[in-house]
């Protein structure tokens, strides 16, 4: 049985947590992505199979604010953001928490203001290795309040290994993102390690390693995110991918092929083994589950697409990307953005600004929408951005009645162990 974590109750759920349980019941074994769909007559809502808080994220949750009732009279520190989801960050700040970092990581408090009394609780992205040195040598205890996902750990983990075997660690990340400086600190511990953003640098890359490409290119392009000594020569010779774990998974793949075939190229496809390590098993599942339920979601198709979350999160934007490429899709990050049924504010990937768009409600009847959130957003979230919709529609169909409608049409086969019901 999946482990479950103490999560604070207004976090929680009284519809979309319906529709997860009743799909866990259908599908145990998480083999079904098609998306739930649920009629309110005049508009369809469209779920995607996999959303909201995923495994490290609850356990993250789970350990701040059990730190915060157990330590009511002490200073509690987070490195930076506790996830990358503002209503979270938001709350925890209310309740006297305080930030060092931005995520960015510009210094927000003074290392010499905390004290061995102080608790410093290390986020979800984990940290660096410099960091966790000088906590240590400062005092302060930060190993009892870890919240490092035990995924990131994992990639730690995999490019440790790769690294002693005498490859070079390349990580699919996102450069300044709090994990790729994590996950970057770690490796350099034991490899020469260099972060590629894209797909496109990951092609430049290829013709450095083939030759087609000089190595003043190589800095060029990536003397900002390489290790202190980086050799292009010999250290581009046996290579292994990682990733930061909220990235594409079908990039990553990209990625992984580019690199194998420019060392193929290079060293002839007998040898590839000694010299391109695979590490396919760095890729995160939820980030996964998430990214294949929305192709589905994608796939059944829709009008337009609502995706929650917050905007400087990677999966979460990831998940944006996906819809956007097929559907017309609005990055909101709650209810409030949804200003009217003929306004919503929206963050605009490209232009990394928040927008008004007039008039973005079809005006066919009935409206297929998608609706969906990314790994940090908590499902209360999804059922407040759900209710603002439905506002908006006043001759809906209550949510119960849809709730049974889709239960009753979706049940088991007659003869089935399970027979799942909604709790009303």
């Amino acid at each position: 049985m999946a482990r479950q974590f103490n999560i604070p109750d207004f976090y929680k759920s009284k519809i979309t947590s319906k529709i997860k349980k009743f799909r866990q019941l259908l599908d145990p074994k998480k083999k079904d992505l098609a998306p739930t769909v649920l009629n309110f007559g005049s508009i369809r809502v469209i779920f995607a199979r996999h959303f909201g808080f995923c495994f490290g994220v609850e356990n993250a949750i789970e350990i701040i604010y059990q730190t915060l009732e157990n330590n009511p009279n002490k200073n509690i520190y987070l490195l930076s953001e506790m996830i990358h989801n503002p209503n979270v960050n938001n709350d925890l700040l209310s309740r006297g928490v305080k930030f060092i970092h931005t995520t960015r990581g510009q210094q927000l408090i003074p290392w010499e203001s905390l004290t061995p009394e102080d608790l410093v609780v290390v986020p979800a992205f984990g940290t660096t290795v410099e960091i966790k040195n000088l906590l240590t040598k400062m005092g302060v205890d930060f190993c009892t309040y870890d919240t490092t996902c035990p995924f990131v750990e994992k990639v730690w983990t995999r490019g440790q290994q790769i690294g002693q075997q005498g490859f070079t660690v390349v990580i699919h990340g996102k450069p300044f993102h709090e994990e790729t400086r994590a996950t970057f600190s770690h490796s350099i511990q034991e490899a020469p390690t260099l972060v590629v953003r894209d797909p496109n640098e990951a092609k430049i890359l290829g013709d450095i390693i083939t030759g087609k490409k000089d190595m003043k290119k190589f800095f060029e392009i990536f003397g900002n995110n390489c290790s202190e000594g980086f050799n292009p020569k010999k250290d581009l010779e046996k290579i292994g991918v990682i990733n930061q774990t909220t990235m594409l998974a079908s990039e990553t793949h990209q990625i992984v092929e580019i690199i194998r075939v420019a060392l193929k190229k290079r060293f002839g496809t007998e040898k590839i083994t000694n010299h391109f390590a695979d590490t396919s098993d760095t890729l995160c599942y939820a980030s996964n589950e998430n990214q294949n339920a929305t192709y589905a979601m994608i796939e059944k198709g829709g009008d337009l697409a609502l995706v929650v979350g917050g905007y400087n999160s990677s999966n979460t934007s990831h998940l944006v990307d996906l819809c956007n490429e097929k559907i017309k899709t609005f990055f909101i990050s709650s209810s409030e953005n949804l200003l009217s049924k003929n306004q919503i504010k929206h963050f605009d990937l490209k232009s990394k600004s928040v927008i008004t768009t007039e008039s973005w409600l079809p005006k066919k009847r009935p409206i297929d929408l998608i609706l969906t959130c990314g790994a940090s957003c908590p499902d209360i979230m999804l059922d407040n951005v759900l209710l603002r919709l439905l506002s908006f529609f006043p001759d809906s169909t209550d949510i119960s009645a849809a709730l049974s409608d889709y239960e009753s049409k979706n049940c088991q086969p007659k003869g089935s162990d399970i027979n799942p019901k909604i709790t009303k």
